[in-house]
């Protein structure tokens, strides 16, 4: 498993986690930071994304967006400013 293809998972964990939990709730506006550009322009642009893993990964989270009409904002990030980074 790569780098990024973990930053996908925690990132498809902590939304399903925070909708199971009622942290997030329908219709909310959630902004994302992300510390990996290309990460952040896969989910900014319409970049191709080769990877058949990350691809079924962004399908989720996108699905998870979708159902619960999230309004999601992405923010790049320097990694020094990622709090989770201390337990990576």
């Amino acid at each position: 498993m790569t780098e990024l293809q973990s930053k996908y998972i925690a990132l498809h964990v902590g939304l399903f986690w925070g909708i199971g939990v009622f942290i997030i709730k329908d219709q909310d506006s959630i902004k994302i930071n992300l510390d990996d550009k290309t990460m952040y322009e896969q989910f900014t642009t319409e970049k191709i994304i080769a990877d058949e893993f990350v691809k079924k990964r962004m399908q989720f989270i996108k699905q998870l967006v979708q159902q619960r009409k999230l309004k999601i904002d992405f923010e790049l990030i320097k990694t020094e400013q990622n709090l989770a980074q201390k337990n990576i």
